[in-house]
């Protein structure tokens, strides 16, 4: 039999034994500080994509091949889907960004399907990001406090990993960015906060470039998303500051790759209102921005879908 002070014994241990992984696996809140998340933080980030690994064949068609694959974003290990034509190329490379899909639904590669297969068919490797936290992707638990920073450094890095690929049949001199809706704000991130990484970007019915807009739409009355940013910077009402850090529209000046933006006007997600600001502001920076609105069309578009991607193709192979 166990004796009490035994028992008392392996109960301590165990207890410490939780706290110790639990820390552990927890990073506290000072692992992470408000100076770290803005886009002049961003444009600071040294990008270390690399280590792309085609783990296995998933499927081929007539013009391409299709693998899964994974890719080291700081320190973590992003997964992802890579498309590569079928042909010597050299071809040019795209990275894709896709919207809002709850972690703990989403599979490998979801989310642009569509997109994915017409621009490998005509000509293009596509590296679609699952980003960190999806997929079987390396989990970043400060996630929720890094205003999708932390998204749009493994974009940026999935870009990188490209570039530091042995791929063969890859144009890494020409790599561009296609994202719809949140993936649209990532380009939106990425646009002003890098000069060399993108060629040229694609912005399907891109979230807000004011941040605080999407903050009210999606987040302020939602607990588990609104209390760990109030509890990290304060809302955008009591921090104006850091929420201007955050929002690409004050610094359109530094845009430097021409951007196409598709936008449907009836879609009640992305409000058409906050593309049309964004253009405004491009332009005022007198910046490269080509725009198209789609009357009749939603969030996702269906009847203009196949001429915006030949739009979208034309941009791309004229960059």
């Amino acid at each position: 039999m166990i004796s009490a002070l035994s028992k008392r014994s392996l109960l301590l241990y165990f207890s410490l034994a939780l706290t110790f992984f639990s820390c552990l696996s927890t990073p506290p809140a000072s692992a992470l500080t408000p100076a770290e998340v803005s886009l002049d933080a961003l444009a600071k980030q040294e990008f270390n994509g690399s280590n792309l690994k085609l783990i296995k064949k998933i499927g081929s068609a007539n013009k391409y091949t299709k693998y899964q694959v994974s890719y080291l974003s700081e320190k973590l290990t992003i997964s992802g889907v890579l498309y590569i034509p079928k042909g010597k190329g050299p071809f040019p490379g795209l990275v894709l960004g896709h919207g809002y899909i709850d972690p703990k639904i989403y599979i490998n590669g979801q989310g642009m399907k569509r997109e994915q297969n017409f621009l490998a068919s005509n000509g293009f490797v596509v590296l679609h990001t699952d980003y960190r936290n999806h997929s079987f992707s390396s989990n970043d638990k400060l996630s929720s406090r890094k205003f999708r920073m932390d998204y749009s450094i493994d974009v940026a890095n999935a870009a990188m990993a490209l570039k530091n690929s042995d791929l063969k049949s890859l144009d890494k001199s020409k790599i561009s960015y296609v994202g719809r809706s949140m993936g649209g704000g990532i380009g939106f991130n990425l646009a002003v906060s890098t000069t060399d990484i993108f060629s040229a970007y694609v912005l399907y019915a891109p979230t807000s470039a004011n941040y605080p807009q999407n903050f009210n739409k999606w987040g302020r009355d939602n607990p588990a998303r609104s209390k760990p940013i109030r509890d990290f910077v304060g809302l955008p009402e009591d921090n104006p500051e850091f929420w201007k850090g955050v929002s690409p529209e004050n610094y359109w000046d530094r845009t430097t790759a021409p951007i196409m933006i598709h936008h449907g006007v009836e879609d009640e997600s992305c409000s058409i209102s906050w593309a049309r600001s964004a253009v405004k502001g491009l332009r005022a920076a007198q910046k490269e921005v080509i725009f198209f609105e789609y009357p009749g069309e939603g969030h996702n578009l269906y009847a203009s879908w196949n001429k915006s991607m030949i739009r979208t193709v034309n941009f791309l192979k004229a960059r």
